[in-house]
């Protein structure tokens, strides 16, 4: 029987103007050759709420600053369970939509973990994720992205139509 350790966290779908989302990439230290893609964001600190902890795990872990405020709402929440480094996780996580015209990743603010199992990252279309075959967390991205881009659609204004 598995035993799952309780994790809650917060993801971030950081979008650029081309509709093109961030992902890193990633390995699990205790399987070398399990190799994915995945959003930034990470486990919640005690106490710290979804938005919160998905601002400062945007900062560190790609510099972007923003306030819990100016994320708004998450678009989207799951509960799933994963192996990282020898160790079941049950994580309940929830995702925000952050829209950028570009950005520069800085990821000096990774701790040591994320150093030792984050290899780079890049911008994906939405056309790239559909035909790869590379591995990505969460394994449904495109459809989430297709319904958090429909319902946020940026304004003439440079707002959100939601």
């Amino acid at each position: 029987m598995t035993v799952y350790t309780p994790r809650r966290a917060a993801r971030v779908l950081l979008v650029d103007a081309a509709d093109r989302v961030l992902l890193f990439a990633g390995t699990d230290p205790a399987r070398p050759g399990h190799g994915y893609w995945f959003t930034p964001g990470g486990g919640l600190d005690p106490g710290e709420g979804p938005a919160e902890g998905a601002a400062r795990e945007l900062a560190e872990e790609t510099g972007l600053r923003l306030t819990a405020a100016e994320l708004g709402a998450p678009v989207w929440s799951e509960t799933v369970e994963f192996p990282f480094d020898g160790v079941w996780y049950r994580q309940e996580q929830e995702f925000f939509l952050v829209r950028v015209p570009s950005w520069e990743v800085d990821t000096a603010g990774f701790d040591e973990v994320e150093r030792a199992s984050v290899s780079g990252h890049r911008w994906w279309s939405l056309a790239e994720l559909t035909a790869t075959d590379e591995r990505y967390y969460p394994p449904d991205l495109p459809a989430l992205l297709t319904r958090a881009l429909a319902a946020h659609r940026p304004t003439a204004d440079g707002g959100a139509a939601c």
